[in-house]
């Protein structure tokens, strides 16, 4: 912390009061702690994901490390060109320009803490996936917003054969 940073307050986050948003049919995004109520500390959510959903497609961070502990189920997830399951208490940590992807294991659904560290405002991007999800947004407008949400997608073979051969 420099000495212009103020440390964040104590963060409670009660789950009845917790913005809970869907990116797609099966799959919440339950928003507890932006980076404006942790002093830029860290940005987190809990990802819900059916058996069968398609996660989260295949990208990095610029600027983040992305945490990942799973809470219940197998987390498939993408790191680099290697494709990892993640079973319950199994803790990830992504390093900032590692492309990583993630969705449920073929036959499992899958609960996970998502922690990007330092945070930065990412709140705003799961509401732009929700609002896309109900047709009241356009996929431009993610593309759009790359920059701004530090979300910068890319294609990966490798994501795209794990994920059919889950199918």
């Amino acid at each position: 912390m420099n000495s212009t940073q103020k440390p964040a307050a104590p963060l409670l986050v009660r789950s009845t009061e917790a913005t809970v948003l869907s990116d797609a049919p099966g799959s919440l995004i339950t928003l507890l702690a932006d980076s404006d109520t942790t002093g830029g500390a860290f940005t987190t959510n809990r990802a819900t994901l059916a058996e069968g959903t398609a996660g989260a497609p295949a990208h990095f961070h610029t600027r983040a490390t992305e945490f990942f502990l799973v809470l219940d189920g197998a987390l498939e997830v993408l790191v680099g060109e290697d494709i990892l399951t993640l079973h319950k208490n199994d803790f990830l940590a992504v390093p900032p320009g590692t492309p990583h992807a993630f969705a449920p294991a073929a036959g499992h659904s899958a609960e996970a803490l998502v922690v990007f560290t330092p945070g930065m405002a990412r709140f705003d991007y799961y509401r732009l996936l929700d609002r896309v999800a109900r047709g009241e947004a356009s996929v431009e407008e993610i593309k759009e917003s790359s920059e701004r949400f530090d979300n910068h997608y890319v294609d990966s073979p490798t994501w795209r054969a794990a994920r059919a051969a889950a199918a």
